[in-house]
């Protein structure tokens, strides 16, 4: 029998109104009850077409809509992406993570799509993508090619998401999560803190993403980034308590998924990135760069690591080539800064 929680907006509440460090506490013993609490997942994430999106997310400056000064850049040639890939993977990385600027991805990119899983997935990583919207027979492509994980966010609550958003529905990216499961690739789906909702509606995301049929391997926590030009540009700043107490809900709604601590980590102290870990997030982004907006450069990551005695995870490849995910793994704790490379663009 399964012991899954349904979660109703009263009990998502109940766990944002507990005491700070009883919920810290709590979302701790989950993490250990479902992970080595040492163990970092480890990702990088490239931009594999840049600017001109035709949606009006309000956070966003690759919107088309707005006038952030970002260049714009076409879909990249699949040597280029691989040799990103490459280069991801000596620096320690894991899974790569390539993001497109797209409402949906067209189907004359489709074949250059395919060719660039499977060309990552050659070199004995996990693949994700983020392209926006698919079709059933995109979907099933990609799972095809190879493709371990599928990245949309819901980024907020229902009756939240038309204040920031109105060129996608709040059902088109629940079925865009439906079509990715049915392929079979991994769920990758979170949201973002700092877009001006409440705290309800925090509950309302956590309680959206952990009542879907199969909860996602792998939930996104962002902290707004903002970007001059965009509407949310002078957007009040999150408080780190109230950003911390968001991961530790999700680590105990969600006790088997990946939390990872996503884009504006570049805006956080130490303190606040090692209260998040402790309050379960158990994978980052690593690189200067995502997508468009900075992340801490790869020695800050090292640093903290060896503060925390924190690890890089190492996955089984398909490649037999563990032994070598276990060399790379200590050279991203010990190695030197130069050894590092920003895979984002």
């Amino acid at each position: 029998m399964s012991t899954r929680t349904h979660w109703t907006l009263e009990k998502t509440q109940a766990l944002f109104d507990k005491p700070f460090l009883e919920l810290m506490f709590e979302a701790q013993q989950v993490h250990r009850q479902h992970f080595y609490p040492r163990q970092v997942q480890v990702s990088t994430l490239l931009s594999i077409k840049t600017g001109a999106c035709p949606e009006d997310c309000k956070y966003c400056p690759q919107s088309s809509r707005y006038k952030t000064g970002l260049e714009t850049e076409r879909l990249m040639e699949v040597k280029q992406v691989l040799e990103s890939a490459r280069q991801a993977k000596a620096a320690g990385s894991t899974r790569f993570c390539m993001g497109a600027a797209w409402k949906n991805p067209h189907e004359r990119d489709m074949p250059y799509l395919e060719q660039m899983v499977q060309g990552v997935k050659e070199l004995g990583m996990e693949t994700c993508m983020t392209l926006g919207t698919l079709d059933t027979s995109q979907a099933q492509r990609l799972a095809t090619a190879g493709l371990d994980f599928y990245n949309h966010n819901l980024d907020t609550s229902p009756e939240f998401y038309g204040s920031i958003i109105t060129t996608r529905s709040y059902q088109e990216r629940l079925d865009t999560l439906s079509e990715v499961r049915n392929a079979g690739i991994k769920v990758c789906s979170g949201g973002i803190v700092g877009l001006g909702e409440t705290v309800k509606d925090r509950a309302g995301l956590l309680m959206q993403l952990a009542n879907l049929p199969v909860a996602p391997e792998s939930v996104p926590i962002n902290m707004l980034v903002k970007v001059k030009g965009t509407p949310l540009a002078n957007n009040d700043d999150v408080d780190p308590f109230d950003f911390i107490r968001t991961i530790a809900v999700a680590r105990i709604m969600m006790p088997s998924s990946y939390v990872r601590l996503s884009a504006g980590r570049e805006q956080m102290s130490e303190q606040t990135q090692a209260m998040c870990f402790m309050a379960g997030a158990n994978s980052i982004f690593y690189g200067c760069k995502l997508l468009t907006t900075p992340n801490p450069a790869e020695d800050k990551d090292l640093i903290l690591f060896g503060k925390l005695g924190l690890n890089p995870q190492v996955f089984e490849t398909e490649m037999g080539d563990n032994q070598q995910q276990e060399a790379l793994a200590e050279q991203l704790v010990h190695a030197d800064t130069d050894q590092f490379y920003n895979a984002a663009v």
